[in-house]
């Protein structure tokens, strides 16, 4: 294993400041594909930090063949044992910390403590969570004279998005693995680094060989190639609502499963009576997180039309503080967006915006003085925003907030619920009048004045973000089947 800049890690190369991994993942082995490789490019200097193989048909049969040889014995372990192998992998997850963190600063310019905290952190939670559940899930069951039994579906197909490239990863391998699954990994080509990181850790927790393989590639290739293998029983996808559904197109061949987390246009309600402050203080923590880049993000703020100023004023003030700049800087709060084509995807919204006639009251569009080598987009809040509009109903993907008046309750339920999407909400309020809002709300999940995450809670969503749940005993049940013994 090739030692540099202090770190370990499995499978790959370091040569200066670039980085090679020098195969796919199958069968416990770094095994070559066919010399074919792509750049991965810093959203900080436009330059490559990284190389990964470009996997084909030939590099997935092997993955597959590998996972479904490996199936037999890793089902046939109880599932106390798989929590105690996925127990140490949250352990190996966490010691390396740092290594993760660095990687993804470096493939999608997240700020360096972000990417500790959430980006590195994260998973190593979830991943403990999921293992908490080997021991009250209910493995089997009895009803009436039948004996329930829950078996794994088979080998599953894993395509993860670049946002959150270990979490979304963990989020899906660590239920799939704890139910007795093997699994195909395909991570984003955009930010594959942490999924050799994954690799050594998985070893190193004593994951048997070919229980978990990683194919690098696009997804055009290695995942619509992934999405209709016969060999692969189960796809888990995370992503945007379009290649979501062509993925479950591509699996309809073979009738295999599908799990879809999509998109989502996530609506933070501030109701009379609501600590402002509060709501304020969370909502530009949360869109500018990332540079906005979650399927969560709250990119609606809706609020009485009677305090859209004053909120408006309190926002801006609040935005000061989140000013741009080089994620390895300690002191960054908001780095570049993942890609220059981000960066086009996102400027173009907010253009979109001031064209349809919103007001930019903090931000706006454009390249950044100081920062024209990068991917930086300002942080921007659009003021007066007409529910209609298409920065108030297509995801962005950015950093980009959206303040939405409303006159009542039901216009605010209304408009909350007035997109395609139905992923998560937030209210802020009394608590009963909060809950009574959320329960009105077709999302999958809400968080009522700034409630803690639950790794251990279901997540998902309703309409056209997608179908199914992770986390919690329902994301455990997505990799099951289940089968009825009648005695």
């Amino acid at each position: 294993m090739p030692e540099a800049a202090g770190r370990i890690v499995v499978s790959m190369t370091y040569t200066h400041d670039h980085l090679t991994i020098r195969g796919h993942w199958i069968g416990g082995a770094t095994v070559a594909g066919d010399g074919t490789t792509i750049d991965v490019i810093s959203p900080v200097t436009g330059a490559p930090v990284a190389s990964i193989p470009v996997g084909n048909a030939d590099d997935l049969d092997r993955a597959v063949a590998s996972a479904r040889r490996a199936l037999a014995g890793w089902a046939a372990t109880s599932p106390a044992d798989r929590g105690a192998v996925i127990l140490r992998l949250s352990e190996e997850l966490g010691a390396r910390n740092e290594q993760i963190a660095q990687a993804v600063t470096a493939e999608i310019g997240a700020p360096i403590g972000f990417s500790r905290m959430g980006q590195a952190g994260f998973p190593a939670l979830v991943t403990a969570a999921v293992a908490s559940q080997a021991a009250d899930f209910p493995w089997t069951e009895e009803v009436g004279n039948s004996l329930l039994v829950r078996e794994p579906v088979g080998v599953i197909g894993a395509i993860t998005p670049w946002n959150f490239p270990l979490q979304q990863v963990m989020t899906k391998i660590a239920p799939a693995l704890l139910a007795g699954n093997t699994v195909v990994l395909k991570p984003a080509d955009p930010a594959p680094l942490t999924a050799p990181i994954l690799a050594a850790a998985a070893q190193a927790a004593g994951l048997p060989d070919g229980v978990l393989n990683v194919v690098y590639g696009s997804g055009p290739v290695v995942g619509e190639a992934m999405s209709a293998h016969p060999g692969i029983d189960m796809i888990s996808f995370t992503g945007s609502t379009a290649a979501g559904k062509r993925i479950s197109v591509a699996a309809a061949a073979t009738v295999k499963r599908v799990g879809l987390e999509l998109g989502g246009k996530t609506a933070n309600i501030v109701l009379e009576g609501a600590d402002i402050d509060a709501a304020v203080d969370a909502t530009l923590m949360n869109i500018f997180s990332n540079s906005g880049q979650a399927c969560g993000a709250w990119a609606r703020l809706l609020v009485p039309a009677a305090l859209h100023d004053d909120i408006v004023d309190r926002l801006v003030a609040g935005a000061a503080a989140y000013t741009l700049g080089d994620p390895n800087d300690e002191a960054t709060r908001v780095g570049p967006v993942a890609s220059e084509a981000q960066w086009e995807r996102v400027n173009g919204y907010i253009e979109r915006g001031i064209a349809e006639g919103a007001t930019v009251a903090f931000g706006g569009p454009g390249r950044v003085a100081g920062f024209e080598a990068g991917a930086y987009i300002r942080p921007t809040i659009f003021a007066n925003v007409e529910p209609h509009s298409t920065i108030a109903q297509e995801e962005i993907f950015g950093p980009v907030l959206s303040v939405i008046p409303y006159a009542d309750d039901d216009e605010a339920v209304a408009i909350a619920d007035g997109t395609v999407y139905g992923l998560t909400a937030s209210v802020y309020g009394e608590q009963q009048h909060a809950l009574a809002i959320a329960k009105r709300l077709h999302v999958g999940q809400v968080y009522i004045n700034g409630a803690d995450f639950n790794p251990l809670a279901p997540f998902g969503g309703y309409k056209q973000s997608g179908n199914g749940r992770e986390m919690g005993h329902a994301g455990l049940e997505e990799f099951t089947e289940i089968k009825a013994i009648q005695l």
